[in-house]
């Protein structure tokens, strides 16, 4: 029954931000849709995909500017100030923040050994440089993504143990992700 029930939670972690993230934009989509609709008497295919695409990047030129930016983190303080509403806002943003945002996380792709000696070697991205408030002073945190998941683990490795690949980051994801099947390589 505990089996079942980490089952659960590991599935609902992962499904939760997905199905956000799609109901979302399939949301914003069908109500940009229905105003278009509303608004011209002819029915123009893709219209609502483009518009929604507009309003996402006029988010982002509003986002750059001053007055944008203090708004949107009045609202981002009020999402975090929310439950339920600030778990799945923050490991959203977080998420995409690693990606695509200004402070990339999984921007240095590296090749780590598993055990000295051994010939079994991770793909991974280090997160973190430095792990001396932890007492490991000669360590980095490298972040494992899963394959076909949204999930991963954090290991800790000894610097020697880390070797950093030559490939961009985003071969790297896509090589762990599809299980070794694309990226890796030009």
């Amino acid at each position: 029954m505990k089996k079942l029930i980490d089952y659960f939670i590991k599935g609902l972690l992962i499904f939760i931000p997905i199905a956000l993230t799609v109901f979302l934009l399939f949301w914003v989509f069908n109500s940009v849709d229905s105003v278009i609709r509303n608004i011209l008497p002819k029915k123009i295919p893709g219209l609502g995909l483009l518009l929604t695409v507009v309003l996402i990047t006029v988010i982002g030129f509003l986002a750059s500017n001053f007055l944008g930016r203090k708004f949107f983190e009045l609202i981002e303080k009020i999402f975090r100030g929310l439950p339920l509403v600030k778990l799945l806002y923050s490991a959203v943003k977080d998420m995409i923040e690693a990606f695509a945002g200004e402070k990339k996380s999984f921007d240095k792709p590296v090749l780590a050994t598993i055990a000295p000696g051994s010939k079994t070697k991770v793909i991974g991205f280090i997160t973190r440089e430095s792990l001396e408030n932890f007492g490991l002073a000669d360590y980095v945190s490298v972040y494992v993504p899963q394959s076909y998941n949204f999930a991963g683990n954090v290991l800790l490795f000894p610097k020697e143990a880390i070797v950093p690949l030559d490939i961009e980051s985003s071969q790297a994801m896509a090589f762990i992700v599809s299980g070794g099947v694309s990226g890796g390589s030009s």
